[in-house]
């Protein structure tokens, strides 16, 4: 392994700060690639798929490192780069084509989820509510469906709502803010941790157990991480969201089930290299499995590299091993070539 090659997205004008922090999370990676001795290249991946896969070939990489978020045609199309790699025949990092769509889809997401047996909050997508005899009454955060990064979330992303209708009405009015396509998540008032895991010799290793901490400005029924929360560090609910590597005395049993339920996840969705699971834990503390990041973004102040550095693991070590990984996924050697 001589050359790795980066494929990113290239954000557009008028970007968010969600889509300029790829290029950081790229110059991350780049930085730790040279350092292991590698000589690299980056692609930028548009949908024109066959003028992608000319720059890739042109780049003459021995493994790519997949950056793609999904790009101008937003987070539906998260599963293009790895398809459009699998079907060259090129090793590369993450999941796979299957798992990038079926994490990414949050309502596949969740039918993976319960089909595994991984407690999830309950849910109610626009179809189901507008059915005869559909009821919806209590607190519900509404989602994307494809977009993640907390796309379309802010302070009043958990509504109370009375009835289906209600909640029908609601899900249309947001969707355009949400990708166009958006449903509803029952909310749970619990405690909130994200649960990093990076591939190894033996296997996904669970990292330390990070939780998002409310505080001050947050009153019950609205601890949800919004956009301001996750972006805008100007924000009140920025300022007023931390994370903890700090567990309680009487946490040993939730520490536990956290890990196993991350572990869980990974193999229902047959992850590769490094992920995030998020979860929510409700009254009963069960873990609600609430996301599953196949990407987690990479940059310096991002939460997988705080994961990182709590368990004392360097990021140049933990690029290797995303490398490693990649390249001894099942199905590679490829039988097609990128030539």
């Amino acid at each position: 392994m001589k050359r790795a090659v980066l494929l990113q997205n290239r954000p557009g004008p008028g970007a968010g700060a969600d889509d300029r922090d790829t290029l950081v999370q790229a110059a991350a990676v780049r930085k730790a690639l040279r350092t292991l001795g590698l000589d690299t290249a980056s692609v930028p991946f548009t949908l024109d798929l066959p003028d992608t896969a000319s720059a890739l070939r042109g780049a003459a990489p021995d493994v790519v490192f997949n950056l793609v978020e999904g790009g101008e045609g937003g987070g539906r199309c998260i599963h293009y780069a790895p398809a459009l790699l699998e079907d060259m025949g090129l090793p590369f990092t993450g999941a796979g084509s299957s798992a990038m769509a079926l994490s990414s889809n949050k309502l596949f997401a969740k039918a993976v989820l319960r089909a595994a047996g991984i407690p999830t909050p309950d849910w109610r997508a626009l179809a189901e509510l507008e059915g005869p005899g559909a009821s919806a009454r209590g607190r519900y955060i509404v989602k994307s469906v494809w977009e993640h990064a907390s796309i379309g979330l802010g302070d009043d992303a958990a509504p109370l709502v009375d009835c289906a209708g209600e909640l029908c009405a609601l899900l249309r009015q947001r969707a355009p803010r949400m990708g166009g396509e958006c449903f509803a998540e029952r909310y749970v008032e619990g405690r909130e941790f994200n649960v990093a895991l990076l591939d190894g010799p033996g296997g996904p290793e669970v990292l330390p157990l990070a939780e998002m901490v409310f505080d001050g400005r947050w009153a019950e029924g609205s601890r949800v991480l919004g956009y301001a929360a996750k972006w805008e560090e100007d924000s009140p609910a920025y300022r007023s969201t931390r994370r903890s590597f700090e567990l309680g005395p009487n946490d040993a049993a939730l520490a536990e089930a956290l890990t196993r339920t991350a572990l869980d996840c990974w193999r229902a969705f047959g992850l590769c290299g490094y992920a995030r699971v998020d979860v929510r834990v409700d009254a009963d503390g069960t873990p609600l499995v609430i996301d599953v990041n196949a990407n987690p973004c990479l940059s310096p102040d991002g939460g997988f590299r705080a994961a990182l550095r709590q368990a004392g693991l360097g990021f140049e070590e933990a690029v290797m091993r995303i490398l490693r990984a990649g390249l001894s996924r099942p199905g590679f050697p490829p039988t097609r070539k990128a030539a």
